[in-house]
């Protein structure tokens, strides 16, 4: 078998086409690899920065919405607070409205019996008074002469300042 030289070898030139490419070449492959690689981490890590940003917003509003809702929970009970308040006041403000409306009826409906007393009182003094005149009328026509007549109507007369003052 016949030996070829190193040099004569194909693959020999092969090789050290590949060493002399990747000499040559290498820096600038290796140079455009590093620069790819480099982007590539810098677009990673300012996506995470751009990530740990969003993360410290979204906890910022998270905290802001937690605020919110507890200020809208202390506003809410304030105001159910208030409502209490203001129903016991509008309770305690019918049943005096209440009280004073079953006042005014009791004491209308006193009115109304004292008016009816003074009425039924007046009919019957009215009545008593029709029936003594009737009854004085019939006496008179009866048993009273001119003379008797003249006398009562003097004492009438004689009696009238008093009983003006009287009344």
């Amino acid at each position: 078998m016949h030996e070829e030289s190193f040099f004569a070898n194909p693959r020999t030139w092969v090789g050290l086409a590949f060493i002399l490419f990747f000499v040559f070449f290498g820096k600038v492959i290796w140079k455009a690899l590093a620069k790819l690689l480099d982007d590539h981490t810098a677009s990673v890590r300012a996506e995470l920065d751009e990530a740990s940003r969003l993360r410290r917003e979204a906890e910022a509003m998270l905290l802001d919405a937690r605020k919110r809702r507890e200020a809208a929970l202390a506003e809410a009970q304030a105001l159910i607070e208030g409502a209490r308040a203001q129903a016991e006041r509008l309770a305690a403000a019918t049943a005096a409205e209440a009280e004073a409306a079953a006042a005014r009826r009791e004491r209308m409906a006193h009115e109304r019996i004292s008016a009816a007393e003074k009425a039924a009182v007046d009919e019957v003094r009215q009545t008593a008074a029709e029936i003594a005149t009737a009854a004085s009328r019939q006496l008179i026509a009866e048993g009273l002469t001119s003379e008797a007549d003249g006398t009562l109507i003097d004492n009438a007369i004689a009696q009238l300042p008093t009983a003006l003052r009287a009344a």
